[in-house]
């Protein structure tokens, strides 16, 4: 049988205000890289092949452009994952978000930028709550003190 306390504290909980487990909260959203490393890899992996006949939207080659794309989607999404330069590392994860949304993928309907438009939130909430506490960020913050 569940006690009074017990709803009480569920109660409290489920209405709280404050993020008593947001930091876990955040680790799971910076794991959503996961998926990231895996468009990522595939690209590395595909280098020659890939970067062919790949956009280019700002005409700076389009070897150039696939190299930009491998390194958010595989190294940056990877030091995300692990909380290491959390931030730093988001900016070039959501500027390839957005070329993908407004650019690349403007004609397509919102569906079809569903997915991508779900990882710049996610990119971005990051980028603005920072990577919490389960994060080398913090260690490396901890041992400056």
């Amino acid at each position: 049988m569940i006690s009074m306390k017990q709803v009480k504290d569920l109660m409290k909980f489920l209405f709280s205000h404050q993020g008593r487990y947001s930091d876990i909260g955040l680790l799971l959203m910076r794991f959503c890289g996961a998926f990231m490393i895996l468009h990522g890899w595939e690209k590395f992996t595909n280098f020659s092949e890939g970067s062919a006949d790949w956009p280019d939207p700002f005409h700076v080659g389009t070897k150039a452009s696939y190299a930009l794309t491998v390194f958010a989607e595989l190294f940056c999404a990877i030091m995300v994952m692990l909380g290491l330069f959390t931030r730093a590392t988001l900016i070039p994860l959501i500027i390839l978000m957005l070329v993908i949304v407004f650019i690349i993928h403007s004609d397509d309907t919102f569906a079809d930028r569903e997915h991508v438009i779900m990882y710049l939130l996610v990119y971005l909430s990051l980028f603005f709550t920072g990577p919490g506490k389960y994060s080398i960020d913090r260690l490396i913050q901890k041992g400056k003190h």
